[in-house]
């Protein structure tokens, strides 16, 4: 359990990550609450006594969604001025800071219920790149199942197109075309083609809600404007197009979707984002133990896949990695990427690097 000084630590380390992904304002907003919270407010006594794992349980980018959405309806000027970057001098944000949140404890509170749902739909970037690896290996068609799905923007990702370091998929003519920069190896030069996307959310977003649409906004940097007109382009295509989104726990819903049957020629793949850290140890396992069985089963007719991209928070990087059956190769680091998609570094076989031999005992205790 953590205490009252490890979960005030979690707020400059997670401006050390902002500051690294290129968000500063974002970046000064996470180190003035770490500063004026105390126990005079309801939110400050709530996060000071947090039981859980502060930065697994993403705690600060809760709070800082509440202190955007307050932005984002006009509810305080001084806030904004903060938020717009007209005020950046350390001691006048934290100064800010502190009176919004006492002014504006009761709005603040409830943001600290549920984690933050970045659903940021440039991440299928990543997860494209590692589509095409499983589809250089087993074929084109591919039957997507995602976990932690939120408002079940990458589960569009068969409807968007994709520039992949000249490596082009998806429709021509999409709405939503995605661009990284790319560095690195290209990906497989190969086709794709999604046969059916579903998937599950412990507690599912519905764009089609204006307030929860709006809520789906708050969570987004404030710094990355970029974002939010991608957000909005996504949104509407979900709203015209819809997405096959449950309501429900991972573990149950991976176990029951792999005991369904699976048409031939092609792969089912689990795929995540930015989701496994919020997981409990016990659904974890129950995932890993449902896809080592369903490994066991699959042929070169019905291959398994799995493709995750999730941070390594101490090199300020996300990790797209791959796993396939049949086959006996184990999870396998085929990129690195922004955490919101801007880049994407490609790697070449054995798509291993120093930092990653380093830690892939921890990666195959839960991956594998």
């Amino acid at each position: 359990m953590a205490g009252e000084s490890d979960n005030r630590q979690a707020f400059p380390v997670q401006a050390d990550y902002c500051a690294a992904m290129a968000a500063p304002i974002t970046a000064r907003v996470c180190t003035a609450l770490g500063q004026v919270l105390d126990r005079t407010s309801a939110t400050g006594r709530r996060v000071l006594d947090w039981p859980g794992e502060p930065i697994a349980d993403a705690l600060v980018l809760r709070l800082v969604g509440g202190l955007h959405a307050l932005h984002r309806a006009g509810a305080d000027a001084a806030l904004s001025s903060v938020f717009n970057g007209a005020v950046s001098d350390v001691d006048a944000v934290a100064a800010i800071i502190a009176e919004v949140v006492r002014d504006h404890d009761a709005r603040l509170l409830p943001w600290l219920d549920g984690p933050p749902q970045t659903n940021e739909a440039a991440r299928s970037a990543g997860l494209m790149t590692g589509l095409l690896h499983l589809a250089q290996r087993y074929g084109p068609r591919i039957e997507l199942l995602e976990i932690g799905s939120s408002a079940g923007l990458n589960l569009m990702l068969g409807r968007y197109g994709f520039d992949l370091g000249g490596v082009t998929v998806g429709p021509e003519a999409a709405a939503v075309r995605l661009v990284p920069d790319w560095r690195g190896v290209a990906p497989p030069a190969v086709p794709v083609e999604v046969t059916g996307a579903r998937g599950v959310d412990i507690a599912p977003v519905d764009v089609g809600d204006p307030a929860q649409a709006a809520r789906l906004a708050a969570y987004v940097w404030v710094d990355a404007q970029e974002r939010l007109a991608r957000l909005d382009a996504a949104i509407a295509l979900v709203r015209m197009q819809g997405v096959a989104l449950d309501e429900g726990d991972a573990a149950d819903w991976v176990e029951a979707r792999l005991a369904e049957p699976q048409a031939a020629g092609v792969t089912r793949v689990l795929m995540h984002s930015v989701v496994w850290q919020y997981l409990p140890a016990a659904g974890r396992a129950r995932i890993v133990a449902a896809m080592a069985a369903a490994g066991a089963r699959a042929t070169a007719d019905r291959p398994l896949g799995w493709v995750m991209m999730e941070p390594n928070r101490d090199l300020h990087r996300h990790e797209v990695r791959v796993r396939g059956w049949p086959g006996g190769t184990p999870m396998e680091l085929v990129a690195l990427t922004h955490a919101h998609g801007a880049w994407v570094e490609g790697l070449a076989p054995p798509f291993e690097t120093r930092d990653y031999v380093m830690r892939r005992g921890a990666y195959e205790a839960d991956g594998d």
